[in-house]
């Protein structure tokens, strides 16, 4: 396992209580760290990734949750459904234009939640995601910080293969800083990611 999910997992549940809400949950079809078991009125699970929300789809099925999640397949522009809250999970540096984002969240529900990674993270530098989380971290400090709440973690890979495969995806600067690691055995990354509420 890369890191702790149920840390992860648990630190949002501490973090914003979604019981009782219509939630907007963005970037559903990765790993779901906000459970669809949790009792929210309503979860409105959006992604434009169709595969993964197939599986995602079987999952609500063999957990007997069709009634309360229901299944998205969008990107987050072309939304207009309302809730209580909209939560990005870690997808909104991911987004091209954070800001405009945001902006459309706040006009579907009146609370933002962000789980996403810190500014200045060592696990951002070796996914080369630095210039993307640094932008759509000053968005959130223009658009107003309610709340915040940041966390530490590590990355945890048995070898240098497990990690590449883990970063490859994000292109050539990822592949070539994880060299380092070339050889290495238990590969251990610190990792600072944050909640935030808007």
């Amino acid at each position: 396992m890369a890191t702790d999910y149920a840390r992860l997992t648990e630190n949002l549940s501490r973090f914003y209580d979604f019981t009782g809400k219509v939630v907007l949950f963005i970037g559903a079809a990765g790993r779901q760290l906000l459970d669809p078991a949790t009792p929210a009125r309503k979860l409105i699970a959006v992604d434009k990734d169709a595969g993964a929300l197939l599986k995602l789809k079987a999952d609500i099925v063999s957990k007997g949750l069709q009634d309360s999640v229901e299944v998205v397949g969008a990107s987050f522009e072309e939304l207009t459904l309302h809730g209580d809250a909209v939560y990005f999970e870690f997808c909104l540096h991911e987004m091209d234009d954070p800001e405009k984002a945001l902006i459309h969240a706040k006009s579907l529900a009146p609370d933002i939640v962000v789980y996403d990674h810190s500014p200045g993270s060592e696990w951002i530098y070796y996914g080369a995601e630095e210039s993307k989380v640094a932008r759509s971290f000053a968005v959130m400090e223009e658009f107003g910080i309610r709340r915040r709440q940041t966390f530490n973690a590590e990355q945890r890979f048995a070898n240098y293969t497990e990690l590449l495969a883990k970063v490859r995806p994000q292109g050539l600067l990822a592949i070539e800083r994880a060299q380092r690691f070339a050889g290495a055995a238990e590969i251990v990354v610190p990792m600072s990611y944050e909640l935030d509420l808007l």
